[in-house]
């Protein structure tokens, strides 16, 4: 029996706005949805998650916060995106004040018992939310955030920077959130939240360590993060920072190699690494656009037609004139796409021509980038596989 996933989702200041500074919604004039929230909320319904509606609510069913002046404009909500198909499976408020301390009131879990019985994935679980408390609730539960920041509001001291939006899997930075870790994706807007989940995070992490090398290799095929190479091969750092400027994905290799006895060893297990978290980072390849690209270069032209089909296939016809560019062996550049190409499991053809030796190397890294970006787009409007078969 698979594990169950759940999306906890905030309701003032996230799906909708939290009027100020009353902070409470106590009549319909206050009342207006978040931009973009429902037809979002509708995306994301289609999808296998449980929907569950966590909220704060101050003093609710007290003086200063009667019961009939929240349930009007909460029934209209549920009533609007139950019109749009989304039905919650469950909805919890705590009515209390803060300076109560009650293990109810969020961050605190006790609202969330039964998702933490293990029936839940609660690391495949969300807890959407505009607030640092959100964020701490995730923190709590096990699971990961993503933050609402249509204004550009930020998280006091806990922002997550700019390169680092989100973690990858086997990744080490992690943003803090008081005395407990948690993963982050700040959205911009429900758009960038429903596009998330459906496509999810594609990213991943891989490290190889054999006697000849250690390798450690970090893609997000969205670019979110900054890139960075470093092999010990000045020339190959230059073609694989190709890859990554012309592809549009995030590429961190850091790989230390027996580069005393020669390159191959690095190359070759660098491509492997490379060639796995890409694969792995395409997760189930709804969407993708799957094939090919060709480019010119000054003199030279080189053409990469990429199938990303799941089928094994390499053919190579690129003539170097000499043994070396720069520090690398240009025999090495074959060796390294196949064993990328068998990693990825696609099928690549790469064919060029030319008489620069450095611009040839260049002209094909810069035509595989193009072709893998190519490749890996996603529609966001369709997510469906690209394949007659049904299954890549």
């Amino acid at each position: 029996m698979s594990l169950k996933k759940a999306l906890f989702i905030d309701r003032d200041g996230t799906i909708i706005v939290e009027p100020q500074p009353s902070e409470q919604v106590d009549s319909f004039d206050k009342f207006e949805f978040i931009p973009g929230a429902i037809s979002a909320l509708k995306s994301i319904a289609s999808l296998d998650y449980e929907l569950v509606l966590a909220t704060n609510q101050d003093g609710l069913g007290t003086e200063s916060f009667p019961y009939d002046s929240f349930i009007g404009p909460q029934e209209l909500m549920l009533r609007t995106l139950r019109g749009e198909g989304v039905e919650f499976n469950d909805i919890l408020i705590d009515d209390s004040f803060p300076e109560d301390n009650k293990p109810t009131r969020k961050p605190g879990t006790g609202m969330f018992g039964k998702y933490l019985s293990g029936e839940y994935d609660m690391a495949a679980c969300y807890v959407i939310g505009d607030r640092e408390t959100d964020m701490q609730l995730a923190a709590n539960l096990g699971c990961r955030a993503i933050l609402l920041s249509v204004s550009g509001g930020q998280l006091s001291d806990t922002q997550p920077d700019a390169e680092n939006r989100y973690q990858c899997p086997g990744g080490s930075d992690f943003h803090q959130i008081t005395d407990s870790q948690v993963d982050i994706l700040q959205a911009k807007s429900w758009a960038e939240i429903a596009e998330f989940l459906r496509r999810g995070v594609r990213c991943a992490a891989i490290e190889r360590n054999t006697r000849e090398t250690q390798i450690k290799v970090t893609v997000d095929l969205d670019g979110r993060l900054e890139s960075r190479i470093s092999t010990g091969l000045n020339f190959f750092d230059h073609m694989l920072d190709q890859i990554a400027h012309h592809s549009g994905i995030s590429l961190q290799i850091e790989a230390k190699g027996d580069l005393q006895v020669d390159e191959h060893h690095t190359m070759e297990d660098v491509a492997i690494a490379l060639g796995g978290a890409l694969q792995q980072a395409l997760g189930s390849k709804r969407g993708i656009g799957r094939y090919g690209y060709a480019l010119p270069m000054d003199e030279c032209e080189a053409m990469v037609l990429m199938d990303l089909g799941g089928r094994i296939d390499f053919s190579w016809e690129v003539p170097f004139t000499r043994e070396y560019v720069g520090d690398t062996p240009t025999e090495m550049f074959r060796h390294f796409f196949k064993s990328l190409c068998e990693s990825m499991q696609c099928n690549l053809h790469i064919r060029a021509r030319g008489e620069n030796n450095h611009h040839l190397a260049e002209a094909v890294f810069k035509a595989f980038a193009r072709a893998l970006r190519q490749a890996v787009a996603c529609n966001p409007f369709d997510y469906e596989l690209p394949s007659s078969k049904g299954m890549l």
